[in-house]
């Protein structure tokens, strides 16, 4: 009887620390070459990758692969570390679990700060990599930020938010509270939403209200302040890891919207003088959420690029 015990003990055990694995999800076939959706946050979950784009480019061809990392979205773990270390952790773990050599990265925003890094770790297991609205350097993001509401305040004689803007000028820019802020002045002005999306785009927005899946998820709040506490790199610029990562012949390919007003032209600039002309895409009518606002180019793009 004991012995039993024993094994069922080890067996509930088993499965508590299985049931606390990441939430992922595969879409196609295995026979397709891979390819990992790495979402933005800290916080967010890739359901709205899921729910709308995932299945799609499957069906050009891959083997699409999207997880929700430790703590966040669907992974709920009160215990995740939310730093770069765990994150790889996480990316390895999934490599395992699907049985996976090689892979080609999808990094969308914050997301793609993991992938600059972890494709410069382990150059073995990148076939390639697509930047999405991608992170690049968070302090040139910043300065986009505040150099353009500034404009914008300057132009409305919006003297409040001018002085605002002059207090966010003078914070420790590794802060929590100036990344807070200048996402804040962002958000007031629009800049992570467009103004006149396509038919396709309004239609898949709208199905936020209906998609089971979106209707579920619950963003964790606490994920920022915790990725604080437990990373020492807060703002940081992964130019050159993706400059290490090309020269160990990986292609690296970017997709932004014009209309993404976290990111300025000089920013697309270096992105074409960094990993190449023709692989940079500065698509029109299009925000931060690209594979939303264009999906169709997001689509062909990734199938002509990487197929």
């Amino acid at each position: 009887m004991r012995k039993i015990s024993t094994l069922l003990f080890l067996v509930l055990s088993i499965s508590l620390t299985q049931g606390q694995t990441l939430y992922s999800k595969a879409f196609g076939s295995s026979k397709d070459k891979p390819v990992i959706f790495l979402h933005g946050g800290p916080g967010n979950s890739s359901v709205y990758f899921e729910a709308t784009t995932a299945q799609k480019l499957a069906d050009k061809g891959f083997y699409v692969i999207i997880y929700d990392r430790r703590g966040e979205g669907r992974s709920k773990d009160a215990d995740a570390k939310m730093n770069f270390s765990e994150y790889f952790e996480d990316l390895n773990g999934l490599y395992k679990k699907y049985g996976l050599q090689k892979a080609t990265l999808i990094g969308f925003s914050f997301g793609g700060l993991i992938t600059a890094q972890f494709a410069e770790k382990f150059p073995e297991k990148v076939k390639s990599i697509v930047l999405v609205s991608a992170l690049v350097s968070q302090q040139e993001s910043y300065n986009t930020i505040l150099r353009t509401t500034k404009a914008i305040y300057e132009k409305n004689g919006d003297k409040a938010n001018l002085q605002d803007l002059a207090l966010i000028e003078k914070m420790d820019k590794n802060s929590l509270e100036y990344r807070t802020a200048c996402f804040k002045h962002a958000s007031l002005n629009g800049y992570f939403k467009l103004k006149n999306p396509n038919q396709e785009a309004r239609e898949m927005y709208a199905s936020y209200e209906t998609d089971p899946l979106i209707k579920a998820y619950i963003k964790n709040e606490q994920a920022v302040p915790t990725f604080w506490k437990n990373e020492n790199l807060k703002n940081i610029d992964v130019s050159a890891s993706l400059k290490n990562v090309r020269n160990k012949n990986i292609p690296i390919y970017a997709l932004y919207g014009r209309q993404d007003g976290i990111f300025s032209e000089k920013q697309m600039s270096d992105l074409r003088n960094m990993i190449g002309n023709d692989h940079v895409k500065y698509i029109d009518n299009s925000s931060h959420t690209l594979f939303i606002d264009q999906q169709a180019v997001f689509l062909s793009s990734v199938k002509n690029w990487i197929k």
